[in-house]
């Protein structure tokens, strides 16, 4: 076998030009490849992180028909303190959940006194929610402070400060409604702007949990939603199934399911872009195998071609036909492993070479985004091996041509 490649490697020398330009070809789709992965999976990477660790949460659990009403944010569909214990009990069970939590979300009205407009509000459990969403707090434009949100304090989004000229510091006033249909308003102390982000939620104010209970008027200790942040986005899966066999066969009055267990996935559009990123990521594999495919089986067939009366001695000395077979598939791998090799060189380069940098990007009202892309062992391995066995496929066919050569044609072939 070495022999076979020794004899292939001094082969492919002899065409030094030929073998150059099919390994650029292949070492260009290699890196191209790597880098959109590398790139397209640090973008999809921080957005769902974005997403996830300042909004979401990895999973939420409402009352069975919460959230095909969501938009409403129907009062009447939250959960009752017996409901919340349920959910507490087997949280405490899970392994995988880091941590949880409650929260009342209501739509209010919001006046700065000489102002009024609609507003979205989530009632939080400032630690907890910490914990949930560490990134919150990184949306910060100005004000803060060392609890998330204290009570009589609201958090603003952008929008609606800008447009309603408050800022840090000024009071205003929120009205709502409860279940039964009475008003209650409450002034509050504006304690920070929010910076607005992509997806549901990514535009909404905050206020203490006991402070949206109050504006409610709630007499029980009522949740809209519970948030779950697990110990990763890999966890989602087996912590869904783990919760749907405890609190997800539980039934309510009318014998329907109780709860309602969805993943950030099923609650946010962004998801459709997640899958979109990975449908084009296959897109630009397929174009790699067809670049690869096309080169290797280009150059082989031309090798046979130039090569007849060669390959005619060679099979007059008694080369087996097995053996002629095996030296141009052996070619074939020879010119993948090459630009694969020099593929992967080059693109884990360019990858450190853009961290490096520190590329940064605008997506919708979020600048200055930091790029940093980065590529996992597993995609790495993947399309080197796919390159090399993409390049022997293409060389069985040239291959399998020249060994059914007849040896005294081949020699009168000029």
């Amino acid at each position: 076998m070495m022999r076979i490649l020794a004899i292939a490697l001094r082969n492919l020398m002899r065409y030094r030009r030929r073998t150059l330009l099919t390994t650029l070809l292949i070492t260009i789709g290699v890196v191209a490849v790597l880098l959109f992965i590398a790139v397209s999976s640090s973008f999809k990477s921080m957005m769902i992180g974005q997403i996830t660790d300042s909004m979401l949460g990895h999973l939420q659990i409402h009352k069975k028909g919460y959230v095909s009403s969501i938009d409403n944010l129907p009062l009447h569909l939250n959960m009752p303190p017996k409901m919340v214990d349920k959910v507490s009990e087997a949280l405490a069970e899970i392994d995988e959940v880091e941590a949880w939590s409650p929260r009342v979300k209501l739509g209010a009205m919001f006046s700065n006194f000489t102002e009024t407009t609609n507003i979205r509000l989530n009632g939080v459990d400032p630690v907890r929610e910490s914990q949930v969403s560490p990134d919150l707090r990184k949306r910060f434009i100005s004000g803060g402070g060392d609890v998330l949100v204290e009570k009589g304090r609201i958090l603003v989004p952008e929008l609606i400060a800008k447009g309603m000229k408050v800022k840090v510091g000024d009071p205003v006033v929120l009205v709502a409604n409860n279940k039964d249909g009475s008003v209650n308003g409450m002034n509050f102390v504006v304690q920070g702007l929010l910076e607005g982000i992509s997806g549901p939620g990514g535009r909404d104010g905050y206020i203490h949990l006991d402070d949206a209970r109050t504006l409610l008027r709630m007499d029980d200790h009522e949740v809209s939603e519970i948030a779950i942040r697990l110990k990763g986005l890999d966890h989602i899966e087996a912590a869904q199934r783990q919760l749907k066999a405890s609190i997800g066969i539980l039934k309510n009055k009318k014998g329907r399911p109780a709860f309602e267990i969805h993943p950030w996935e099923k609650l946010s559009p962004f998801s459709n872009i997640a899958k979109m990123i990975d449908l084009m990521t296959l897109f630009i594999k397929i174009m790699l195998v067809s670049i690869v495919l096309i080169s290797v089986m280009n150059v082989m067939i031309m090798a046979v071609y130039e090569r007849i009366r060669e390959i005619g001695t060679i099979a007059a000395m008694g080369t087996s036909p097995g053996s002629i077979r095996s030296l141009f598939i052996a070619e074939g791998f020879l010119l993948g492993l090459l630009g694969a090799v020099i593929g992967v060189i080059l693109s884990l380069g360019l990858v450190a070479g853009f961290r490096y940098a520190g590329i940064t990007f605008d997506f919708g009202r979020q600048k200055g985004l930091l790029l940093q892309p980065e590529i996992a062992l597993g995609d790495v391995t993947l399309a080197a091996v796919m390159v090399i066995i993409v390049a022997i496929l293409a060389s069985l066919q040239p291959a399998w041509k020249a060994s059914r050569l007849d040896p005294i044609d081949a020699l009168r072939h000029v």
